[in-house]
């Protein structure tokens, strides 16, 4: 139906035409003519006028003032909307499938606490790139089952704050709390070279499996096989401490001349040893280069001093054995190969064996078959077993 205006004002003639095409398409409707409906449609009015208590004139104004405010209702939601996508602000979906935008602003304490608590539920959780930084996503059916639980109903009974949830619905509206307080927001899988023309194709991408590289959507929706990213961190007393010494051990390092005299001797020891450690190792890495230099052409193939010394091996691995010749690729390959192969000249023998015995085995049941229908005919007789 078109708008009507507020009490004090006429219609313009693109109103008056909007309405009249909108009774013309009623009455033919309902097969009456623009006249018939008119009448018709006062009649009920007054029926409904009189239910109310009111005159024709006064029902009359009350539902033009509704339908006008109604209209502008409308129009501000329109303009809200306009202007969030514009601005790329997200929006959440409220009561009625309604579009909210979400304001950024202090969270509500109840948003917060079912965060909180959501938190420190099993929602398995991944790692994903946002903007640039990891951040733990979740999956939407995750959280509902655990805010349909029973440790979430004993929650509640605890803090005041979580809202109580008693079926399904009531989860949805509990955990469209979060991306109204910008909790937790729905993102989608993104190409981290979209919009660019330097980014290789997706069939050449390298990327570490399981690892997205997510956006933010503009709907925030409430279904199960949608996935949220975690934008509430919980408190920070451990950063915070991070932060604070890192603060203390560089100021301490700063007022080192400040220190006592008795510290600062002991710094310069420890510091003394562990160049003297350092030294150690460079000289031990030349000797042995040295010592294999003048093996290689004294006592061919050479010899070398700590020979998994720079392997990638564990720290007492590295000085273990002492000295080893030099191995040359060729017979580390065929050292490989002879150890591979024994195995399987094992498992020929081992499946050369099962044949054979598979096959004795089909041979005596073939011969006990024989055997049972040869003596099918026999008398039956007792057979007397000496006792061991």
């Amino acid at each position: 139906m078109a708008a009507a205006p507020p009490q004090g004002q006429q219609p313009n003639p693109q109103q008056m035409a909007a309405m009249q095409q909108q009774i013309a398409a009623e009455a033919e409707k309902r097969g009456m003519t623009p006249q018939q409906f008119q009448q018709w449609q006062r009649h009920q009015i007054e029926l409904e006028a009189r239910k109310a208590g009111m005159t024709y004139e006064q029902y009359v104004t009350k539902l033009k003032q509704q339908v006008f405010e109604n209209h502008q209702r409308q129009q501000q939601m329109a303009a809200q909307q306009q202007a969030a996508q514009q601005s790329g602000q997200p929006q959440a979906q409220g009561q009625g499938g309604q579009q909210v935008p979400i304001n950024p602003g202090a969270p509500d304490p109840k948003a917060t606490a079912v965060a909180k608590w959501l938190r420190g539920q099993d929602l398995k959780t991944r790692t994903c790139i946002l903007n640039g930084q990891r951040k733990d996503m979740f999956r939407v059916k995750r959280a509902l089952r655990a805010l349909q639980s029973p440790a979430y109903k004993t929650a509640c009974a605890k803090n005041p704050l979580l809202t109580p949830v008693t079926d399904t619905a009531s989860a949805s509206e509990t955990f469209k709390l979060l991306p109204l307080s910008l909790l937790a927001l729905r993102v989608s899988k993104a190409d981290p070279h979209e919009g660019h023309n330097h980014g290789p194709p997706a069939k050449q991408q390298k990327r570490v499996k399981g690892l997205w590289t997510v956006k933010i959507e503009q709907q925030q929706e409430v279904l199960e096989d949608l996935h949220y990213v975690w934008l509430y961190e919980g408190p920070q007393w451990k950063q915070k401490m991070y932060a604070a010494g890192a603060l203390v051990l560089i100021m301490a390092v700063v007022m080192f001349p400040l220190w006592p005299v008795t510290l600062r001797i002991g710094v310069w020891y420890l510091s003394m040893g562990a160049l003297g450690l350092i030294g150690l190792f460079f000289a031990m890495a030349i000797f042995r280069a040295i010592l294999f230099a003048v093996t290689y052409f004294a006592v061919p193939p050479g010899l070398w001093l700590y020979p998994n010394l720079f392997e990638d091996v564990g720290f007492f691995d590295s000085f273990r054995p002492v000295w080893g010749w030099q191995e040359d690729k060729k017979r580390k390959k065929s050292k490989k190969g002879s150890g591979n192969a024994a195995p399987t000249g094992e498992k020929a023998t081992a499946a050369a064996g099962q044949a054979k015995s598979t096959g004795s085995s089909l041979a005596a049941a073939a011969t006990s078959t024989a055997s049972d229908v040869k003596n099918r005919n026999l008398k039956p007789r007792v057979e007397e077993v000496e006792e061991d």
